[in-house]
């Protein structure tokens, strides 16, 4: 399978890829591969590379003519191997506005822009003297653009949810704010899937939200198909767009962010330390297919771009025809 490295312009990449005997680690430049064994990596593993990353080491590796590969002989997977997912939910100012304006709206007690102008104040409020709502998913749900996506049969409502996801470097635990930057190995693509109907348990409504159920299905994380070093990426502006069948679903800057991701990454280390490789995914932008009351199905084609990351192409298929 072929990649497209379309608004991938950094001078080089992280990548795993599928050989007869297993994954290997490669190094991306261009329309090139070649494989990064331990000497070469100057580490054991991949996350023992991130927890201290020399990217000058591998830039000097661009020039060395051995061992290529093209690309498009190349069959990408995803290209970290975290310990812990985290997740970042209603993190996009605009999106929760519009959630807060239809609920509002319902019953008619507020026009439109009154209801829009009471969603802006409750962000920026939020914004100012809230913390973002993190949730955990299953890394072996992280997979890469080379499997399919299975929908599972209990449901016709699973969703797209396109994502920034910061790939974590030096271990993060209770770290300022202003320091979280340094913990910041790269940045890639994922794709949160979840099923909509089984967000919210009906059994026990005091329970409130069932994220494992919801977002936890084999795949459920389709993720890369670069790892991008954060040397090569201003993540506060970048546009994150997906595309269902051709057509523009999600198209927004992570400009709109309410909490940035030093905030995200200061956060979510006060509770545990996030660990070498681990993915923290920073919230999906409005226009999920709840918003345009259209689900995946069978032979849908998901292209997800974010720029300078490339774009991730997700198959759909129905369960148990893949």
């Amino acid at each position: 399978m072929t990649m497209t490295i379309e608004r991938f312009d950094a001078p080089f990449a992280l990548v795993r890829y599928r050989t007869g005997s297993g994954v290997r680690l490669g190094l991306l430049s261009g329309d090139r591969v070649r494989p990064l064994g331990r000497d070469e990596l100057g580490s054991p593993t991949l996350n023992d590379f991130l927890a201290a990353p020399d990217w000058e080491h591998l830039a000097a590796l661009t020039d060395d003519d051995d061992e290529w590969m093209p690309l498009a002989e190349v069959t990408l997977t995803a290209p970290v191997e975290p310990r812990q997912v985290l997740q970042t939910g209603a993190n996009y100012r605009q999106h929760v506005i519009e959630l807060v304006v239809a609920g509002l709206t319902q019953d008619g007690s507020r026009t439109p822009d009154q209801a829009r102008s009471f969603a802006a104040d409750i962000m920026d409020e939020r914004k100012r003297s809230g913390e973002p709502y993190f949730f955990i998913g299953l890394p072996a749900c992280v997979v890469g653009e080379d499997a399919a996506l299975a929908l599972p049969g209990y449901s016709k409502v699973h969703d797209w949810e396109l994502e920034l996801a910061v790939v974590i470097g030096r271990e993060a635990f209770r770290v300022r704010r202003e320091d979280a930057l340094d913990h910041v190995a790269g940045y890639t693509i994922v794709n949160d899937i979840t099923t909509r109907d089984l967000v919210f348990r009906k059994d026990m409504k005091e329970i409130g939200t069932d994220w494992y159920r919801a977002k936890n299905a084999p795949g459920f994380l389709p993720t890369g198909p670069l790892l991008v070093p954060a040397p090569f990426v201003d993540a506060s502006d970048v546009n994150v767009r997906l595309e269902l069948n051709g057509e523009v679903m999600q198209d927004a800057s992570t400009s709109d962010l309410l909490f940035d991701i030093p905030a995200l990454i200061s956060g979510a280390s006060q509770t545990m330390p996030l660990l070498p490789g681990d993915l923290l995914l920073t919230g999906s932008p409005a226009g999920n297919g709840q918003h345009w009351k259209r689900f995946l199905q069978d032979g849908d084609v998901m292209t997800g771009s974010i720029a300078g990351l490339g774009t991730q192409v997700v198959r759909c298929v129905a369960e148990g025809a893949r």
